[in-house]
C-alpha cells in the first residue's frame, strides 16, 4: 500500500461546517462539522476516487502517478 500526498483548501461554510476541495484531484468535495471530520470525509473520498480510477481504468491524475521527490514532514516550533 502507497501513500500519495494531496493538498485540500478547507473553507468554513456560512451555514456551520468546513468544505474541503482539492486541485489536486478533481471530484473531491467533503463536507464535515469540524475540521479534523472535514480533513477525515476528504481522505476517504480521495481514497475512492483513486481505487474508481483503478479500477475502471482510468488515467489518475498527473501528480498521483509522479513520485513525490520532497516530503512534507510537521515540525513544533514556539513562537
Amino acid at each position: 500500500m502507497s501513500e500519495i500526498l494531496i493538498s485540500i483548501k478547507i473553507e468554513p461554510l456560512e451555514e456551520g461546517g468546513y468544505l474541503a476541495t482539492s486541485d489536486d484531484l478533481q471530484g473531491l468535495i467533503a463536507q464535515g462539522r469540524t475540521i479534523a471530520e472535514t480533513i477525515e470525509i476528504a481522505q476517504d473520498v480521495a481514497k475512492k476516487i483513486v481505487e474508481s480510477c483503478i479500477e475502471h481504468g482510468d488515467p489518475l491524475p498527473f501528480e498521483l502517478k509522479q513520485p513525490k521527490k520532497l516530503v512534507k514532514i510537521p515540525i513544533a516550533v514556539s513562537i
